[in-house]
């Protein structure tokens, strides 16, 4: 599908790729990972012919049709549908030569066009477009509004939505999980895997790769390495090349004993149980995973507060919203001291809007919100990047705050966020969206919080500064609650869920995985194309059609049933089977936490057993992951065959 031969490129006078080749074979599905600034977009914009290599060779297929995600939208005054519609290039030429051709009475052409038509099954084309509006977390209604009623990063999942549309043999995506909450990186997950061509895409988002990504292909050092696999297997790849880098490990070493030193100190206390259990599951996965992070720029910690109220927060019979309109009633919650929450819901549920009562921004209409004496929260949204002061840098944004800090311990702070020397001292203007998140996190941190209220921390982070986040969080000491599409976050910070759905937010008894089985069963199948309905029927109720039907017909569509029937008892059959796998790793997962929660475990002369114990643990993970995939890929064609049988 695409070859790179002696490739060498620059940009601005830095050489970003030397003497590089590559080969990327048809339907393999590849994810793009390295640091920023090593050339990436780059690689895209050599694809799609909008830059010249300075040596060497780009060959791809004969006609071979690309599609890619725009960053940016003009705002327009076409409508979603119309301009998602627009993706199909195709489609759009058939309809100009119809409508020349209906201008000239010329009915051969007329006829011919229609023929063209059918074979692109237009008829279908708008029913499509809203299809892939649906699954990227728009409302019915929405495809109707213009494109300049949206915002930027709504905007984004337009831009994502007609890049879908386009017919295509190779699928270009840069960052297609950035504005995207959970629900729509789940479908967007699901659509990429059935994806028939070949896709390159460029993500921050690990579980995400995980899921989608067969191969990688990894910036390093003016060089391109590919890699057979998703991007756990990447890492495990790439540790081994690294394994004698011994200066990286003492780092992670340090890292590991800090997390012990917690589950030793608090593991047999019930209140801080579950979270010392949190810190067994993250030293599992950090111990295979650090060495591919060893040259990280990021290594900070949230501060601890000098003082904490108990609770921090609570609401009591709270009614949220905009205005006068209420989106949630009856909210009872309360906020302690090591409290550690991820929110569930779907899109538009109102996931933000509790966040802003929880902040104090107004959206609570009746109840009574009570902060504790010492209540310090620390609140990252997107709209906080907007709040930054341009014309500061990251140093005046700290200075401001704390005037008599001495200059040395604000670099020193900012350094761990990887703001050196002259950057620490230029003017947020010109940064990146990634670097103003940075910024604000770093003011955050700088503030000593003793609640974090983050929504969709991650968004233009890059792997290496959530991989910090991560362990940050984790070491906080105080109350988190956070919103966030990036599942490997959530499940290395949080405790427990809470879900918001139909106007109401409860504790989520569930984990993650029970949350997208959850969304699979209340989600219609939106790819299915709509049946046609015969010209000349258009009127016609599909139940009338059975009226009146020869005995003929009726044989025909009866054997049509059982063939349907004969083709869905083998994916049932294999849905029962793992459906039967999953219980069965989900409880031997349960078996090996009580083992790993045995005290004796953590001594020396434990250490070989806690190994085993780990390593079984990674292996059933990694399994049940596997079985779940294929359940959510049996179950949807399980799903599709029942529709067909249905109608």
């Amino acid at each position: 599908m695409l070859t790179i031969t002696d490739l060498s490129l620059q940009r601005g006078g830095v050489w970003l790729l030397e003497s590089v080749s590559l080969t990327v074979q048809p339907g393999q599905r590849v994810a793009i990972v390295g640091a920023n600034g090593a050339g990436k977009s780059s690689l895209f914009q050599l694809l799609l012919g909008q830059l010249a290599p300075e040596q060497g060779t780009v060959s791809l297929p004969g006609g071979c049709r690309i599609a890619h995600m725009a960053q940016e939208v003009e705002a327009t005054d076409r409508s979603a549908r119309d301009f998602v519609l627009d993706g199909d290039l195709d489609l759009r030429r058939l309809e100009g030569e119809l409508a020349r051709a209906e201008g000239a009475g010329d009915d051969h052409a007329i006829a011919r066009i229609h023929g063209e038509l059918d074979v692109h099954e237009a008829w279908s084309a708008a029913r499509r477009a809203e299809a892939l509006l649906r699954g990227l977390g728009f409302s019915d209604e929405d495809a109707d509004r213009p494109v300049a009623a949206f915002s930027g990063g709504w905007r984004i999942r337009l831009n994502l939505a007609q890049a879908l549309m386009r017919p295509s043999d190779l699928l270009l995506l840069d960052e297609p999980t950035n504005h995207l909450d959970l629900d729509a990186c789940l479908w967007l997950e699901n659509w990429l895997r059935r994806y028939p061509g070949t896709l390159l895409f460029i993500s921050h988002d690990r579980d995400f790769m995980d899921r989608v990504a067969t191969h990688v292909v990894h910036f390093d050092r003016r060089n391109l390495e590919l890699y057979t696999g998703n991007y756990s297997a990447f890492e495990g790849q790439r540790s081994e090349r690294l394994a004698q880098q011994q200066a990286g490990f003492e780092r992670q070493q340090a890292r590991i004993a800090e997390i012990q030193r917690f589950i030793d100190r608090f593991k047999a206390k019930a209140t801080k149980a579950r979270q010392a259990q949190s810190r067994v599951k993250a030293l599992e996965r950090m111990e295979r995973i650090a060495p591919a992070h060893i040259d990280s720029p990021f290594s900070f910690e949230f501060p601890v507060a000098e003082k904490v109220s108990n609770p921090l927060l609570s609401i009591r019979n709270g009614k949220a919203g905009h205005g006068h309109t209420p989106i949630l009633d009856g909210i009872n919650l309360t906020l302690l001291p090591g409290s550690r929450i991820g929110l569930l819901g779907p899109n538009g549920a109102g996931k933000s809007t509790l966040m802003d009562a929880l902040r104090g921004e107004g959206t609570l209409l009746s109840g009574d919100r009570t902060c504790g004496e010492h209540l310090a929260i620390g609140s990252f949204a997107q709209h906080q990047l907007e709040s930054l002061d341009l014309d500061a840098s990251p140093f005046l944004h700290l200075q401001r705050l704390a005037p008599k800090a001495s200059e040395q311990s604000i670099r020193n702070f900012l350094g761990g966020f990887d703001f050196h020397g002259d950057e620490a001292l230029s003017a947020v203007r010109s940064f990146s969206g990634g670097e103003k998140a940075r910024v604000a996190l770093a003011v955050i941190a700088w503030q000593r919080p003793n609640l974090l209220l983050l929504d969709e921390p991650t968004n233009h982070l890059d792997l290496e500064m959530r991989q910090a986040l991560t362990m940050a969080l984790q070491n906080f000491e105080g109350a988190i609650v956070v919103v966030s599409h990036d599942r490997h976050l959530l499940r290395n910070t949080v405790d427990e869920f809470w879900l918001v759905n139909d106007g109401r937010v409860t504790e989520y008894q569930g984990d993650l995985e029970d949350y997208e089985r959850w969304l699979a069963d209340r989600r219609k199948d939106e790819t299915e194309a709509p049946r046609r309905v015969p010209v000349g029927q258009e009127g016609v109720p599909e139940a009338a059609e059975a009226v009146g039907e020869s005995a003929e017909d009726r044989k025909a569509r009866k054997r049509a049933e059982a063939a349907l029937r004969q083709k869905l008892s083998p994916y049932r059959k294999k849905q029962s089977a793992l459906e039967k796998e999953m219980d069965q790793l989900q409880q031997k997962l349960s078996a090996l936490e009580e083992q790993l929660s045995e005290p004796d475990l953590y001594d020396d002369s434990g250490k070989t057993r806690l190994k085993e114990l780990l390593a079984e643990q990674a292996t059933a993970t990694a399994r049940l992951e596997e079985v779940e995939a294929q359940w959510l890929e049996v179950s949807e064609e399980v799903e599709s065959l029942e529709a067909e049988l249905a109608g």
